[in-house]
């Protein structure tokens, strides 16, 4: 028996892809719970969130990087369960949010240390499960990718997604001269100008590309966050400012199968787009450090804050999904366990 760790419960509730296709793939099953190795932490779920990567892995259009879980879930928040080998700056009972490589659709799930948040105080556990995947997507992407600087103007595709809300927050929080984002509903656009966006373009009735020019006078946006592409790549170019950064992290809308690259040359364009997932533990235990710095203070003021539009008991993921599916939420969907 290991005398530095509590003893553990052989089994675990987690939730299966059985095969690829709709909601109705995810399935409640009953598996090990998994023991740290040298280096990691063993994390006892309060929450999990869902996210964009998770729908395409269910779909089976995303595989888990080599070696990760099969499970879908891609950012926890619990308490320090278990601590392998070598660990020094966690300890038992530390209340923590992770970035995992998947896993998080369970009531376990083992993460590298450095890739471990302590919680910033004022967090409950499903705001921080919110935190992990969708906060360092867009610390990378619109901040270091997108190099945005305060006075900036930014276009933010999905502004009811949360990578879209995110984004709005903290663009809005570092100083964001005009916030535009593009929603689908009346509700989002009303939830997204509440949430900081200065204008919130619903694409079924305008085109964004037009309300950008008139906003800006035609000079254009300084950075576009953009989950879309297809149609929308060529209508970026045209909405961006000379020497604008387009930041790609998403293609749901598929190829951009019409291009004029003239416009990137005589704006001077910067095109350029990233996944988290696939990174090794080194390089997110760096944007992990950098997050804290700069927002772990926004997030302990209230500042700045996940939004959470619904919770589902682990049990029910399925029902989750099909939340996330129909595209009527604005904001986070969070599964819970019993140990909240």
């Amino acid at each position: 028996m290991d005398t530095n760790n509590p003893a553990l419960p052989d089994l675990m509730t987690v939730i299966e892809i059985v095969r690829p296709g709709g909601p109705e793939v995810l399935v409640a099953s009953r598996r090990s719970v998994p023991r740290p190795g040298a280096g990691e932490v063993l994390i006892r779920h309060h929450a999990a969130g869902i996210n964009g990567p998770d729908v395409l892995q269910r779909k089976g259009l995303y595989a888990p990087p080599a070696g990760a879980s099969d499970l879908p879930g891609l950012e926890v928040a619990g308490e320090v369960a278990a601590l392998g080998e070598g660990v020094t700056r966690l300890r038992l009972g530390d209340r923590v949010a992770a970035l995992v490589p998947g896993g998080g659709y369970a009531e376990y799930s083992v993460a590298t240390e450095s890739n471990v948040m302590l919680l910033p105080a004022g967090l409950s556990m499903a705001e921080a499960a919110a935190v992990p995947e969708s906060f360092l997507t867009v610390w990378l992407n619109l901040f270091q990718r997108g190099q945005f600087k305060h006075g900036e103007t930014v276009l933010i595709h999905g502004g009811a997604s949360g990578i879209g809300t995110t984004a709005t927050m903290l663009s809005k929080a570092f100083g964001a001269a005009t916030i535009i984002t593009t929603v689908g509903s009346e509700a989002h656009r009303q939830a997204s100008l509440q949430l900081g966006a200065d204008i919130a373009v619903n694409y079924r009735e305008e085109d964004f590309v037009e309300v950008v020019q008139r906003a800006t006078e035609g000079r254009g946006v300084d950075v576009i966050v953009d989950i879309v592409a297809g149609d929308y790549v060529a209508r970026n170019y045209q909405a961006a400012a000379m020497n604008a950064r387009i930041v790609q992290i998403g293609v749901i809308g598929g190829i951009a199968k019409e291009l004029d690259l003239s416009l990137m040359l005589i704006k001077r364009l910067t095109h350029t787009g990233s996944t988290l997932r696939s990174r090794t533990p080194a390089e997110k235990a760096q944007l992990i450090r950098s997050l804290e710095e700069q927002v772990w203070p926004l997030l302990a003021a209230g500042t700045v804050k996940p939004v959470i539009y619904q919770t589902f008991p682990l049990a029910q993921a399925r029902e989750a999904h099909e939340l996330m599916d129909s595209g009527k939420h604005s904001g986070k969907i969070v599964l819970t366990m019993d140990a909240a």
